[in-house]
């Protein structure tokens, strides 16, 4: 072996490196997104969950338990209510994630040792349920004079109870796998289109296509379209082994499910075309799909709590369709809503593909070079 030869193509390798773009930025890039994901934005304790209250008895007993669970941290009030079925529309809609009901008798239940509160849980995410337990905790003073030493106040744990809807037996699977929809779509569709400009110029079919009347936009939508097949194939096979193995329901409309995965896959499909027009190769659409794909895993709720994490995070995750998607497909599937009720979520999916496309339409130049 030639030391002399073997140092030119190491030369070689590393001059080719240093005019790739994209490998540099994946160099630096890769341990940066992780550092500061893991490091800065992934916060596995629960913090502000969107709460919502219900105090028909406003003495001033139940205000105290409420200021108690505020200052844990673990829930921020975003609604008040008049009854509990207000609170359960709103979990249901995907506005709350807990529900706090105090009963108009709070006082004489706090008397009488009995039942004082009761937390209801969107248990369509396990996150909240872990947070209802800490909340559950929350002592609460007793009203009765303890006989025994009248001169020493002692607060005793009251009796808060939990109602879970949606999965009250907090299987995993019923939680993991309407999310594995919008994962498997992510990963799969923004890789086939992210390929697919640049498959063309690397099998010179770019040639035939210029001597056609093909416009960009024509192009661009006739890529995209084939795909939507595909991924609602997807999508009926995640459904149907999810229900065979591990009988997850839908307690919602299948077509309103269909509706949001197509949303999704259209997101993806877009977000892959705009890669597709920026990549110069195959392998580097691939290192740019590793970006997106990255941030969407553990950013959008999937795999840690969305509530954890710091506001910058949070305002970057909203950019990412699968954080919509999940709370859609959740609000489906596991708690029987409909799609008008998620309308935010639908128009943010709408607006997130509208921008894609038209941005990937001006940057495709149908030549060569």
């Amino acid at each position: 072996m030639s030391w002399r030869r073997l140092w030119a193509i190491v030369l070689k390798e590393l001059r080719q490196m240093s005019r790739d773009r994209i490998t540099l930025a994946m160099i630096v890039g890769i341990p940066v997104i992780q550092l500061v994901l893991f490091g800065y934005a992934i916060n596995t304790n629960l913090r502000g969950l969107d709460a919502g209250i219900v105090d028909q008895a406003n003495s001033a007993g139940s205000r105290a338990l409420v200021m108690d669970m505020l200052a844990t941290g673990v829930i921020s009030p975003v609604a008040h209510a008049d009854t509990p079925e207000e609170l359960v529309a709103m979990l249901r809609r995907g506005e709350i994630g807990i529900g706090l009901v105090l009963p108009p008798d709070f006082e004489r239940r706090r008397y009488d040792g009995r039942q004082v509160a009761q937390i209801m849980v969107d248990g369509s995410d396990n996150v909240v349920q872990s947070a209802a337990a800490q909340l559950a905790q929350v002592p609460v003073d007793s009203a009765a004079p303890d006989t025994r030493a009248p001169l020493v106040s002692t607060p005793a744990a009251g009796p808060i109870s939990i109602v879970s809807f949606y999965n009250p037996q907090r299987r995993s699977a019923v939680n993991i796998v309407p999310g594995l929809i919008g994962v498997i779509l992510t990963m799969t569709m923004v890789l086939f289109t992210g390929i697919a400009i640049v498959r063309e110029r690397e099998r010179g079919n770019m040639e035939l296509l210029i001597a056609t009347p093909l416009t960009s936009a024509e192009l661009m939508v006739g890529k995209v379209l084939p795909y939507i097949g595909i991924g609602l194939l997807q999508v009926t096979v995640i459904l149907a082994l999810g229900r065979w193995l591990f009988t997850v329901p839908i307690h919602g409309s299948l077509l309103d499910v269909y509706l949001a995965a197509g949303l999704l896959i259209l997101a993806n499909l877009t977000m892959g075309l705009l890669i597709s027009t920026r990549a110069q190769s195959q392998f580097q659409a691939m290192q740019m799909t590793f970006f997106v794909f990255l941030p969407s895993i553990l950013l959008s709720g999937f795999m840690f709590p969305f509530a954890g994490m710091p506001q910058v995070a949070q305002w970057l995750a909203e950019i990412l369709p699968l954080t919509h998607f999940l709370r859609l497909i959740r609000g489906i599937m596991l708690r029987g809503a409909g799609l008008w009720e998620l309308w935010r979520e639908v128009a943010a999916l709408v607006a997130f593909t509208a921008v894609m496309m038209a941005a990937a339409i001006l940057r495709f130049r149908m030549r060569l070079d």
